[in-house]
């Protein structure tokens, strides 16, 4: 009789196996050997990859084929043979970026950058701002006002009085989630706050600092209770926008779309160009001008 495929979701990978998620348990698989045979220098398999396996004799499993990806967040790793493309989550739903409100203070341009990959992968974008215990609410509003009016939904929380973390709970809920920000904004804390346990899950995990293919790397998704999963990715702070040509950037700010086609050039790439519509916005205080910062440090690859 042929052995039947399982499908499942890959929710661990290390050392060259894959921890699957199916509707029979938990299976640990290698990878057929077929599937290994590329035209290109990259990952195979990611967490998040919906995969078929089939059942090994002694209750191990092998992955026979990976279903196609509706997203991906990925980043080239240069290496002597060319740029290695290193898969850190397949099939996310959203981009949750953690930054504080203060303590470390709040690195904009970094969030601006975060935005435009989601932008770039079609992906839903969330902003939590923890740590508002620290400045009030009222403060940590006019620190982030920029990002609501242009779809970008700003959850308030707080690890230490719990404020926001029912909300964030419930945006996280049957998402598959990439979690990132910078070092020292809480993270942990609130994700012990969501569910008792997940941050200390997420803090060993990205213990294993991700700093290439050539280190002992772990990734994980982390089931919620409430169904959904949530990746750590440290990794994301250095992702390049290596697939977005400088002339499609002002396409992945928002107040920027429409702006760019009242410019008289179509080439402008709202610098200093004469007609340009961008400028004139920023300068009468319709575009923000941090954002309008961010846009320009990022055209010239200075993020």
């Amino acid at each position: 009789m042929k052995n039947e495929l399982l499908d499942g979701l890959v929710v661990r990978y290390q050392s060259g196996f894959f921890t699957v998620e199916t509707a029979s348990g938990i299976i640990s698989c290698g990878i057929r050997g077929r599937l290994k045979r590329r035209t290109f220098q990259g990952d195979i398999i990611s967490i998040g990859d919906q995969v078929s396996i089939s059942m090994l004799p002694e209750g191990r499993g092998m992955i026979e084929a990976i279903h196609p990806r509706s997203t991906e967040l990925a980043r080239l790793d240069p290496t002597p043979r060319g740029d290695y493309r290193q898969i850190l989550l397949a099939n996310p739903d959203q981009i949750v970026a953690v930054f504080a409100c203060a303590s470390p203070e709040p690195h904009l341009r970094m969030l601006d950058r975060f935005l435009v990959i989601a932008e770039n992968q079609g992906l839903r974008a969330l902003v939590i701002a923890n740590k508002v215990d620290l400045v009030g609410k009222r403060t940590a509003k006019k620190i982030f006002t920029d990002y609501p009016p242009l779809g970008y939904p700003v959850i308030y929380t707080s690890a230490e009085t719990g404020e926001g973390v029912d909300e964030l709970r419930q945006a996280l809920v049957g998402r598959i989630s990439a979690l990132t920000g910078p070092s020292g904004v809480g993270k942990s804390s609130l994700m012990n706050r969501v569910q008792p346990g997940l941050g200390l899950a997420v803090r060993e995990v990205s213990t294993h600092k991700d700093r290439g293919r050539h280190t002992t790397v772990v990734r994980e998704l982390f089931p919620l209770t409430g169904g959904g999963y949530v990746a750590d990715l440290p990794g994301l702070r250095r992702l390049s926008l290596w697939d977005t040509q400088p002339e499609e950037l002002d396409g992945y700010f928002p107040e920027l779309r429409e702006l760019v086609k009242l410019c008289q050039f179509n080439d402008c790439a709202h610098y200093e160009e004469p007609g340009c519509a961008v400028i004139q916005a920023v300068e009468e205080g319709r575009v923000s001008a941090e954002r309008y910062e961010s846009y320009l440090r990022m055209r010239v690859g200075d993020n």
